[in-house]
């Protein structure tokens, strides 16, 4: 399914960290609620979900793509499919386009829209960077983001928590100098390689960024309920403890935690699973709500780019005009998508900030093409 943002303008770019702000221009010429009545023009009707999230009511991906198919051909517009490019060669007045087979297409506006090279499969392999440079264009630093987060931990090593999904949970990164980088409020899964799931996925660019700057791991830490404080937390089991002093302190917590990961904190602090609550010591007691509210490890790295949700980098959009999308540096030269060095978080944010550069890159283009 096609997934678009319905949150105002400036929430939607809230969520796009990888130089949002560079979308203000582009959102006034063309924004959110724009793509969701043009497709709604197109006979496309759509529905709303958590967060914002819009969906083709019948959340079928196909219908939105047909929709537009069936556009291109009311407007007589030629689309080949299956067809690579070879290279680009830039011209004074016209460029050169020349395809895998030989075929060679002459025009004087050109929009490269080839995405990243995350999810290679989809054909976003990174075709397009040589393009742009060839065009003079910096391409920065490219690495992955909304990606799976590895870890060398041992308890990560030995699968201790395989499988193991915690809902809800705050997860928080600090660089070396022990200052919170960013913190967000989610699902996670532990997985065979380290952690994964969607508070992972929205923390993975500063845990990269943090790792390409040259720390050789970055601290996470789970706040495994975060709605609750050390003092209500506290109070709660203390006053469980009194009123069931022969039960075992495992089945008085039982319930806060899923129980393997319950099993794991316990066996961390060294509270055995048949231990009386009478004979729990308040200093176990403290060290057990402490690794509920701050359970704190390391991560060493990522998943490959090409695993990874999103591509972080591309062409610098310092060498773009914002409300064109227009190359400084290149006649008839337009960009749009991720190939830019544009970025967000999932949940619709990537696609509409595509759709929104899609629109007002080809808008310039097509009026450049047929001026004199």
């Amino acid at each position: 399914m096609q997934c678009y943002q319905r949150l105002p303008a400036d929430e939607v770019i809230k969520h796009i960290p990888g130089n949002g702000r560079f979308l203000y221009s582009a959102f006034s010429t063309f924004d959110n609620y724009d793509i969701i009545d043009y497709f709604e023009g197109l006979g496309v009707p759509l529905k709303e979900e958590d967060h914002g999230r819009m969906f083709p009511l019948s959340n079928k991906s196909s219908d939105v793509v047909n929709a537009l198919l069936n556009q291109l051909d009311e407007w007589n517009v030629s689309v080949r499919k299956n067809t690579s490019v070879n290279t680009i060669n830039f011209g004074d007045t016209y460029h050169e386009i020349i395809l895998d087979d030989g075929t060679k297409l002459v025009t004087k506006a050109i929009v490269i829209a080839a995405g990243g090279k995350a999810v290679p499969h989809t054909g976003s392999t990174g075709d397009a960077y040589p393009w742009a440079q060839k065009a003079g264009h910096t391409i920065t630093e490219l690495y992955p983001t909304e990606v799976p987060i590895v870890s060398e931990e041992v308890f990560i090593k030995k699968k201790l928590l395989q499988g193991t999904a915690l809902r809800n949970i705050s997860l928080s990164v600090y660089d070396n100098k022990g200052k919170k980088v960013i913190s967000h409020q989610m699902d996670m899964l532990f997985t065979h390689f380290g952690i994964s799931g969607p508070v992972v996925l929205r923390c993975s660019q500063y845990i990269v960024k943090l790792l390409i700057k040259g720390q050789k791991n970055v601290r996470v830490s789970i706040d495994s309920i975060p709605a609750i404080t050390v003092e209500k937390i506290t109070n709660k089991i203390e006053k469980l403890m009194n009123e069931n002093p022969k039960k075992t302190f495992k089945n008085i917590t039982k319930g806060i935690v899923p129980e393997r990961y319950l099993e794991f904190l316990l066996n961390k602090v060294d509270i055995p699973h048949n231990l009386k609550n009478a004979n729990i010591s308040k200093e176990k007691l403290e060290q057990f709500i402490e690794n509920l509210k701050d359970f704190s490890f390391n991560v060493h790295g990522s998943l490959p780019l090409e695993k990874a949700f999103v591509t972080g980098g591309g062409i610098s959009i310092k060498e773009v005009v914002p409300s064109t999308m227009k190359s400084k540096l290149m006649h008839g030269l337009y960009f749009c998508g991720e190939v830019l060095d544009i970025h967000g978080y999932t949940g619709g944010y990537n696609i509409t900030a595509a759709m929104v550069t899609g629109r007002v890159a080809g808008m310039h283009a097509a009026w450049e093409s047929i001026s004199s």
